[in-house]
């Protein structure tokens, strides 16, 4: 039946069961909008799966080990881009718990006004929108190559969906949370079940070093950094174009804010993502594997993943299949549930409560989780209407930087007014539509030092302008406009921004939980301002002790990281 055998069936069957069970029975705590997104009681174990459940999806693989296929070990930066921002998780998680916050709608509300509030609910809906069209696109593809096309992509989309949709509606951001934790563990499964398979299959690491050079003869399949299309200045730029566009993704703040205390946030958050960073490793090996293992045969790319699973799982066990296949559903249904979660949250608390104050709870409640239905359909018909799973990723990169640069500014900037966020995130999603254009391309393309500074490519779709180079204008075209409009526009409220910074040094300390997002609870007592420029506008905090250590070991994790990959792939 559908290609499997009855031993993946059945494992198939008790996954959707037992996760379909477990993440109902988590709904019995939801009785407000605050237990459905964001309830805060969960510790570090609990959240470090999380965060790697929910940053973790099989698209991701699919993704990574589509572009080693095609380009070697460079296509590890796909999801690398974030490894460098890794360690900034360590600050990051304590200053969004701080917020109180229920969304990061409310962050800006608290710092700006209601229109940059609005502003981001809808561009963060927009983002949830397409990743998780492209998470469902991804996995898809790969259940549809692991069934040998007896599942299409297109039945499988509609079947995870239908899945996660039910568990989440009912327990909300806790049942999402308990099912990540399961969810995470078979993630980790599906990351690494079919890599020692397949390295036996091709004579393991020296037998790729033997055999792809004969294979593919224009470019080194085994450098970290090749010159053309995943160069340095590439890794670099997606690297800070991950770190000014991860504090803008919505479910940033689940990931760092539904816990007990900063601490659990910092480890979870931190932890989570440096298990996805070691994950990346075993889909990238998979992916350079499969060059060897299938002689340069003529597979799209998005399939790669999925045929390696069909053509050696099941001559190995019976159920091995099943278990890859339930992993990979885990994968994309632990990221999309908590989205799903979170983009219910943008919707009910910033768009719809402020047009309509004064209902009950169970409406507001009501109201979430229809309107995450609306953007779960939306994802589906994107996931529809998308061809290529890289080409989705790369639009995912974009938009969520679109309102990471006025976040930064308004964090650490005084004068950044609210004229100055809407200039900054309109100005980039122009400068974004001004690189598409032809006109902009062709002007690129006739710079005397265009072909120096490779500002236009060519693809298999025609010229396009190189990736980079797009995010450095987009990104600029951002931070110019928000600092030049703050400078000559009305600032906002004196007394506001001094009640938004006071949250950012206030720590939590177990006291009892907020009335209103982004107020301090009564009795809270606010640490003097402690700056590195005293007597400016910046406010840059210095760093405790806590955080340069907790910082600190997050770079050298970065760099063993890196060391033993490097040592892996090089043999």
């Amino acid at each position: 039946m559908f290609g499997l055998h009855i031993a993946d069936i059945l494992v198939l069957f008790a996954y959707f069961v037992g996760i379909i069970v477990i993440g109902t029975w988590a709904a019995r705590t939801v009785k407000s909008m605050a237990d459905f997104v964001m309830p805060r009681r969960f510790g570090k174990a609990m959240m470090l799966m999380h965060a790697f459940g929910t940053g973790t999806h099989s698209d991701q693989a699919v993704s990574v080990a589509s572009k080693t296929y095609t380009n070697g070990l460079t296509g590890i930066w796909y999801q690398w881009l974030y490894l460098f921002c890794t360690p900034f998780y360590w600050l990051i998680a304590p200053i969004m718990r701080r917020f109180r916050a229920l969304t990061t709608a409310d962050v800006f509300e608290a710092r700006y006004d209601r229109s940059v509030s609005i502003l981001f609910a809808v561009v963060g809906l927009l983002w949830y929108t397409v990743n998780m069209g492209v998470m469902l696109k991804g996995s898809g593809a790969v259940i549809d190559a692991g069934t040998g096309g007896q599942i299409s992509s297109d039945a499988a989309i509609i079947l995870m969906t239908i899945l996660f949709v039910v568990y989440g509606m009912a327990g909300g951001l806790s049942a999402a949370i308990v099912t990540d934790f399961i969810q995470g563990i078979l993630t980790i499964i599906f990351s690494f079940l079919l890599l020692p398979y397949v390295l036996e299959a091709v004579d393991g690491l020296a037998g790729l070093h033997r055999e792809i050079p004969k294979i593919v003869t224009d470019k080194d399949m085994f450098s970290l950094v090749a010159p053309g299309e995943i160069g340095l200045f590439y890794i670099v730029m997606i690297a800070i174009n991950a770190l000014v566009g991860i504090v803008a993704q919505p479910h940033t703040m689940s990931n760092c804010a539904a816990v007990r205390n900063e601490l659990d946030g910092q480890i979870g958050y931190m932890g989570g993502n440096f298990v996805k960073r070691i994950c990346t490793i075993a889909w990238c090996l998979t992916g350079l594997a499969a060059v060897s293992y299938f002689g340069g045969a003529d597979i799209h790319p998005d399939m790669v993943y999925g045929k390696m699973a069909r053509d050696f799982l099941p001559a190995i066990m019976p159920g091995l299949l099943g278990i890859f296949l339930a992993a990979l559903v885990a994968s994309v249904m632990s990221t999309c549930d908590s989205f799903m979660i979170a983009s219910s949250g943008l919707f009910a608390e910033n768009l719809y409560r402020p047009l309509l104050p004064g209902k009950s709870p169970r409406h507001y409640l009501l109201v979430a989780r229809a309107s995450a239905l609306v953007v779960v359909g939306s994802s589906v018909a994107f996931a529809y209407w998308l061809d290529d799973v890289i080409a989705g990723l790369e639009i995912v990169w974009k938009v969520a930087s679109m309102m990471g640069v006025a976040f930064w500014l308004g964090l650490f900037w005084r004068k950044t007014t609210v004229a100055g966020a809407w200039a900054s995130t309109l100005s980039g999603f122009a400068m974004w539509w001004l690189t598409t254009r032809d006109s902009m391309l062709d002007l690129l393309d006739e710079l005397p030092f265009s072909q120096e500074l490779q500002f236009v490519v060519e693809t298999g779709s025609g010229l396009s302008i190189y990736l980079p180079w797009q995010m450095f204008f987009y990104l600029t075209a951002a931070l110019m406009a928000g600092v030049l409009v703050s400078l000559f526009t009305r600032p906002v409220d004196g007394s506001k921004l001094d009640t938004f910074y006071a949250l950012t040094r206030t720590p939590v300390t177990g006291e009892a939980e907020s009335k209103a997002p982004c107020t301090l609870p009564e009795g809270a007592v606010i640490p003097p301002r402690r700056v590195l420029f005293d007597s400016s506008y910046w406010e840059i905090p210095i760093p405790s002790r806590k955080s340069i250590a907790g910082f600190a070991i997050g770079w050298l994790l970065v760099g063993a990281i890196v060391s033993v990959f490097y040592m892996i792939a090089r043999g």
